[in-house]
């Protein structure tokens, strides 16, 4: 039998990622001190949060349709390697304080993240109906956002003095 999702249910997967890149990017806001950085940290994880809003709503308001598959089980096999990915599992305080030691590997990380996030809600537009097929497409013009936010935010770090 084939694995069925609810559009309902792959928003949900795609808050969970969500709430994961805002977990991080608060980590990486408490964690350092330059203003800069605590500043471009705090911001991205304020705007994650909105995110998380934003996309409860959009999933509160949409009909349990259920997502169809061109073969059994190609939806779950593909939900599941992009929602369970290590990118997503590593994320604690404990693992952060371990592997992100400076600025330009939290960027980094960051980086991998917003990528993620137009990749998954990009994958997710398949299965969403007007008018919450728009409120996606914006979303994912935010998380490009970020991912120009943070690039120009390395950039500065590797900027000759």
């Amino acid at each position: 039998m084939a694995n069925i999702f609810t559009a309902a249910e792959i928003i949900d997967m795609g808050i969970v990622k969500e709430k994961k890149r805002r977990d991080f990017y608060g980590y990486a806001a408490d964690d350092f001190k330059e203003k800069e950085m605590k500043d471009l940290f705090s911001r991205l994880r304020d705007w994650e949060d909105e995110h998380i809003k934003r996309f409860t709503e959009i999933r509160d308001s949409t009909k349990d349709y259920e997502a169809s598959e061109s073969y059994s089980g190609e939806l779950g096999a593909y939900i599941k390697f992009v929602v369970d990915d290590m990118l997503y599992k590593q994320v604690s305080p404990e693992w952060f304080a371990k592997n992100v030691r400076d600025s330009l590997t939290a960027i980094q990380y960051g980086i991998g993240f917003e990528k993620d996030a137009i990749l998954f809600f990009s994958e997710l537009l398949k299965y969403m109906m007007p008018p919450n097929k728009e409120k996606v497409e914006e979303l994912i013009g935010e998380e490009k956002k970020h991912l120009i936010y943070l690039s120009q935010a390395k950039e500065e770090i590797h900027k000759p003095e």
